[in-house]
């Protein structure tokens, strides 16, 4: 019986075998594949276009939502093809300037007297929303911090800042605390807000969790964390002195005229028509103004206040620095 039924199991096998082997017959045509013959595949290149970037102090999705309007209208009332382009980091918004990558950068003075070093140019600043043609930063703490009531208080402490390259967020804080005869050296650490993109937010949130002692942030960065957090939980410690605004400036080599028809649109723009407040608001501010570069020599004044401290043995020099984030701890 056992035989009987492997023999039965046998003839099924030969016969399964035997129809699929008929399947690999002359019956089927053979498909020739020629591999000399191959098509390269292209990646789409974008359209030519004048490259405007806004320096990541926020997300992307912040950025775009911001600014996207200013450019729609820039594109046609100039004429010129525009585009908006996201470069992840300080260092990287400076390194496309360099590069040619970004045409019209905006950014807030620190970045833009490296970028003057390097042939930009400004043509351009704006007003924040209440008019004046310059910004603070805040020096903000936890509201339930009861170790830290004044500045002295901050000695020994955790500093979250926004980046090395950062104005409101960095520099005017630090020449700030120099004025008060706090040094660099006095914080327990100094640490940037880690990551690309958001990092205003994030400096604000470090403080909001307890991860850092003391942040400071540019004025007006605690409305994009308003829906995050309750901002009666931040309490603003200090406030540092007035510096111009953030600057419009044109990578060097750029074609004069092409600028001045940018700048001319940019001008235009009036809180007092409905369609263009829109745009000015939505970008946060209330006018843009025209710019030279001198109007910024009291930012390089402020640094080399700072370079003059000595602190450059554990921090790069400002105007020139390359990281994207640093840690100072004792």
């Amino acid at each position: 019986m056992k035989h009987q039924s492997l023999r039965v199991f046998f003839l099924a096998f030969l016969v399964c075998t035997s129809v699929l082997l008929q399947g690999c017959g002359e019956d089927v045509p053979v498909v020739k594949v020629d591999f000399s013959k191959r098509e390269s595949v292209k990646v789409p290149v974008p359209e030519p276009a004048i490259t405007y970037a806004y320096l990541p102090q926020y997300s992307h999705e912040v950025s775009y939502a911001r600014h996207n309007p200013l450019i729609q209208y820039l594109t046609k009332e100039t004429g010129l093809p525009m585009r908006q382009v996201f470069p992840d980091t300080f260092a990287e918004h400076v390194r496309m300037v360099q590069s040619g990558e970004i045409d019209i950068s905006f950014s807030n003075p620190v970045v833009y007297v490296q970028l003057a070093q390097m042939g930009s140019t400004a043509f351009a600043r704006i007003k924040e929303p209440d008019g004046r043609p310059t910004f603070r930063g805040q020096i903000i703490v936890h509201a339930q911090n009861k170790a830290i009531q004044t500045l002295k208080d901050v000695i020994g402490k955790r500093w979250m800042a926004v980046d090395p390259h950062s104005a409101g967020g960095y520099l005017y804080a630090l020449g700030y605390f120099l004025d008060h005869g706090i040094h660099a050296h006095d914080f327990s650490e100094i640490a940037f807000a880690p990551g690309p993109g958001g990092k205003q937010e994030k400096a604000a949130l470090a403080v909001y969790a307890g991860k850092c002692d003391v942040a400071s942030v540019r004025e007006g960065a605690l409305d994009t964390v308003k829906d995050k957090i309750n901002l009666q939980d931040i309490r603003v410690l200090a406030v540092t002195p007035e510096y111009p605004g953030w600057v419009y400036s044109a990578r060097r080599g750029m074609n004069k005229e092409i600028v001045s028809k940018i700048a001319k649109a940019m001008f235009k723009l009036s809180m007092d028509t409905p369609t263009e407040a829109a745009i000015l608001t939505n970008a946060r501010t209330s006018g843009i103004i025209p710019a030279t570069d001198s109007d910024y020599d009291a930012v390089r004044t402020l640094i080399q206040k700072v370079e003059a401290d000595k602190i450059t043995s554990t921090f790069p020099s400002i105007p020139l620095l390359p990281a994207q984030r640093v840690t100072h701890a004792k």
